[in-house]
């Protein structure tokens, strides 16, 4: 069933890379491409070396929605994202401070960069970096530009956050797939709902002991076109902003059915733990898909590295899946791990001001916004 899955995949993959190729080669010969467009990603490093991402593409035409936007309009945003024409092959000028680097985009559109400035001001945790399109020349601009901004990981951390988005952050129904197809598909980043207590939480895991000092990566499986979504979605509800790593992958039916969430999520996660050897994780989940699963299997691999492990309760009372997940979480506490499965932020956050993750005076704030 595997081969026949990859067969499908494989095929699907070729016929939607022939398409595009046709649509683009049809696009320059009428005459009749969209203005070009620069989308980059928050990207992380430390004061010697910056990591970016972005992706060229033509302008969707997304628009800015209010809550109560009605479903035709949701719906008509959420066809631009995934209607989006990106841009093979381009290059990009990547600059910040004295240091700039070209690169060239894949053929969907990605690029990425490795940045080693003489020096960065060690106050600012979000330094700008520019970028501008060399190739292909602007269609109907000057220049073809955008500023993003990396996270600059300090020596002073006392550990980094590793947390999953749906289910974990924001309720979206991950195990019921018609109700999550509505909340995602259907809504907009102002309709979509945080868990009660996650903006005082994770504010509170940011600062640690001190102040804004621990950085927060939201690794998902949700694709790249879902970007803008997720981070207007944390502006809005004031939740600490970080780099945000989505999945870059075709959403055909083949490429769903075979889609690996563990290996996606460890080709995010494992990075960020080569880049800061010296800094541990606490991992946040939930129970609805494969979060335990994968973070037993970063506690196997590299127990030293984490300091906890706590999962949103995301399935029903009397669902078999928590004999599972009694079982990891006998595995991960045997490792020398914390392990808590939790309902509710306010259960999470106690547990980590008695690990010392957060300040006690912290929990106020969190009990208020849970109504405890």
């Amino acid at each position: 069933m595997t081969d026949v899955i990859k067969a499908i995949s494989d095929a699907s993959n070729q016929a939607n890379s022939l398409l595009d190729d046709v649509k683009l080669s049809a696009e320059t010969a009428l005459g009749i491409q969209d203005p070009l467009k620069i989308l980059p990603y928050r990207g992380y490093g430390t004061s010697e070396w910056l990591y970016v991402k972005g992706r060229v593409l033509q302008k969707e035409g997304i628009k800015t929605l209010p809550e109560d936007a009605s479903t035709l309009e949701n719906v008509q945003n959420m066809y631009r994202r995934f209607e989006s024409d990106e841009v093979p092959n381009a290059q990009i000028k990547v600059c910040i401070e004295d240091c700039q680097e070209t690169v060239t985009a894949d053929k969907e559109g990605f690029f990425e960069a490795w940045l080693r400035p003489s020096s960065l001001n060690s106050a600012d945790l979000w330094p700008s970096v520019y970028f501008e399109l060399l190739d292909p020349p602007p269609r109907t601009q000057l220049v073809v530009n955008a500023t993003g901004q990396a996270r600059i990981v300090l020596s002073s951390a006392q550990f980094g956050v590793i947390s999953d988005i749906d289910d974990t952050i924001v309720y979206t129904a991950a195990t019921d797939p018609i109700e999550m197809v509505k909340i995602a598909y259907l809504g907009n980043a102002h309709s979509r709902r945080p868990f009660a207590g996650v903006d005082p939480f994770y504010s509170a895991l940011q600062d640690g002991q001190g102040e804004d000092g621990n950085p927060i990566f939201y690794v998902s499986s949700s694709p790249w076109n879902m970007y803008d979504l997720f981070d207007k979605f944390l502006t809005i509800n004031d939740i600490p902003n970080g780099p945000i790593l989505l999945r870059d992958i075709e959403l055909s039916p083949a490429n769903l059915l075979s889609f690996d969430h563990a290996g996606h999520k460890r080709a995010q996660i494992d990075p960020i733990l080569d880049s800061f050897p010296e800094l541990p994780f606490i991992l946040i989940g939930d129970s609805g898909q494969k979060d335990p699963e994968i973070y037993r299997q970063l506690v196997e691999d590299c127990p030293d590295r984490i300091l906890a492990v706590f999962i949103r309760d995301a399935v029903p009372e009397d669902d078999k899946r928590h004999q599972e997940i009694d079982a990891i979480a006998q595995s991960i506490r045997s490792a020398g791990v914390d392990f808590l499965l939790f309902s509710d932020t306010i259960t999470a956050a106690k547990q980590a001001e008695a690990k010392g993750f957060i300040d006690k005076s912290k929990l106020s704030a969190i009990e208020n916004d849970t109504g405890v």
